[in-house]
């Protein structure tokens, strides 16, 4: 697995001013330090130009992301359109606030649900939970390079076993960076299970006004 370095938020540094915007740049902080044992995930809701839900998995020092515009569901049937988005730093999972206008992605950010995540491979058909997190990152980084992953999610809303496929293109033909967030059916999937009907931030309940 390639190792981490900060090439890996070059993008992501590229497209925001630092002392412009609210938002982390990575870095030695507390809130950016990998836990030794532990992979966490966040959700955040973003009210941009267009509001849409940002996904994002501790892969490897930082967080691989994608933007759901209609958000995640724990309903089996349905698949949510996720468009791959640059990496974020790891100490992004904590942040809620306003981009001001005028910057990259300017508008308000709540926390729509965050917790641990367990990377998940096929053995024989069967769905087994990655515990060691060195060798579930190893997974992880490697079916991000091949376009599927799968993952056990223990958030405050999202619970379960999901996946992330990536896709040929939407529309037909684009070069967009397009995949599928499909959760599994198990004890944690719910029929009809809309994001849009939980407004309130997790962390603080405090909830997009614009």
């Amino acid at each position: 697995m390639q190792r981490v370095n900060m090439d890996k938020l070059a993008k992501y540094k590229s497209m925001r001013l630092k002392g412009e915007t609210p938002e982390p740049f990575g870095g030695k902080s507390i809130q950016g330090k990998p836990h030794p044992n532990k992979l966490f995930f966040v959700v955040q809701k973003h009210a941009a130009t267009a509001l849409h839900y940002d996904f994002r998995l501790e892969v490897d020092g930082v967080m691989p992301s994608w933007a759901i515009p209609k958000g995640p569901s724990l309903d089996s049937s349905i698949r949510r359109l996720a468009m791959k988005t640059e990496d974020h730093p790891l100490d992004y999972r904590h942040f809620e606030g306003e981009i001001p206008k005028g910057q990259y992605g300017g508008g308000q950010v709540i926390i729509w649900d965050e917790g641990e995540y367990i990377p998940e491979r096929e053995d024989e058909k069967v769905r087994v939970q990655i515990v060691d997190k060195k060798e579930g990152e190893k997974v992880m980084f490697e079916g991000i390079e091949k376009g599927e992953v799968k993952f056990f999610l223990r958030g405050k809303r999202l619970k379960g076993s999901f996946a992330l496929v990536k896709t040929r293109g939407f529309p037909p033909g684009s070069s967009r960076d397009t995949w599928l967030l499909i959760k599994h059916k198990d004890e944690f999937a719910k029929t009809g299970f809309d994001a849009q009907d939980y407004v309130k931030s997790v962390v603080s309940e405090k909830v997009i006004t614009t």
